[in-house]
């Protein structure tokens, strides 16, 4: 019995153990989470547009018109009454080399009836003589000064002066230019019109721009005592604007000039 289980006890099999379990390190792996994304709508492809050439037509009778309309006064708001006075009689009260002064009766355009005492006048012509040559962005402009009655005092003007009966106004300019300054001047260009006191006076003053000066000499009436000079553009206006220049044709075309001037250059 003894030798049947020293005997079994040799035959019988280990028992199995159980492998020990090995600790191992758990590395964290950090998964990147998807964004979220935001469906957008698409924008739609911009396609450029061809050019569609525009065919040159005729001008027609409209554009001719709408050519012409840009050289007329332009009409300002409120000018609804137009038209002339009717006169109903005319005398003449004085009359001298210069001008005659009439005593009108007469019903205005608006309806209104009345006398008016007007000094009636040939017209009278301005020259802005410009020397470019030695420098185009601020000129050299011709201007005189002579004594004037009327204001009391000596005033610097641009050379003008009156017309004859009948006188083309553009030559008359250049008849002015020649007798008081002694210049010629190779190009001319009307500038602006303008009435200096029109509510008794019917003087209308034609502007004309002269360029291209030839220096000649000056031969004025007998009673005109005239000094001149050349002033260059910035200095005559910054005469005007420290009130030394009080003549109105002066003031008018100086400044309708520097502004001219200046819109070509920001345009």
């Amino acid at each position: 019995m003894a030798k049947k289980k020293r005997a079994a006890a040799k035959t019988a099999k280990p028992e199995a153990k159980e492998p020990k379990k090995v600790k191992t390190a758990k590395k964290k792996v950090k998964v990147a989470k998807p964004r979220k994304t935001v469906a957008r709508n698409p924008k739609a492809a911009k396609t450029a547009k061809p050019r569609v050439a525009k065919a040159s037509t005729p001008k027609t009778a409209k554009a001719r018109k709408q050519k012409a309309d840009k050289h007329k006064r332009p009409q300002l708001p409120g000018e609804a009454v137009a038209g002339t006075a009717q006169l109903i009689s005319s005398e003449i009260v004085f009359e001298g080399p210069l001008f005659r002064v009439l005593r009108d009766q007469l019903i205005e355009p608006g309806g209104k009836e009345g006398i008016r005492d007007i000094i009636r006048h040939n017209g009278s012509v301005v020259i802005l003589a410009v020397d470019r040559a030695k420098n185009k962005k601020d000129p050299w402009i011709v201007i005189e000064r002579q004594y004037r009655h009327a204001a009391n005092q000596f005033l610097w003007e641009l050379p003008a002066g009156k017309l004859e009966a009948g006188e083309d106004p553009l030559e008359g300019a250049k008849r002015e230019l020649e007798e008081e300054t002694g210049y010629r001047a190779k190009k001319w260009k009307p500038m602006v019109e303008y009435f200096a006191s029109p509510g008794f006076l019917g003087e209308s003053m034609k502007v004309f721009l002269a360029e291209g000066l030839v220096a000649g000499t000056p031969h004025p009436e007998d009673d005109e005592q005239i000094e001149i000079r050349l002033v260059k553009l910035s200095d005559l206006l910054k005469a005007i604007g420290k009130g030394a220049i009080l003549d109105g044709k002066t003031l008018t075309s100086v400044l309708f000039y520097a502004r001219g001037r200046d819109k070509k250059r920001k345009g």
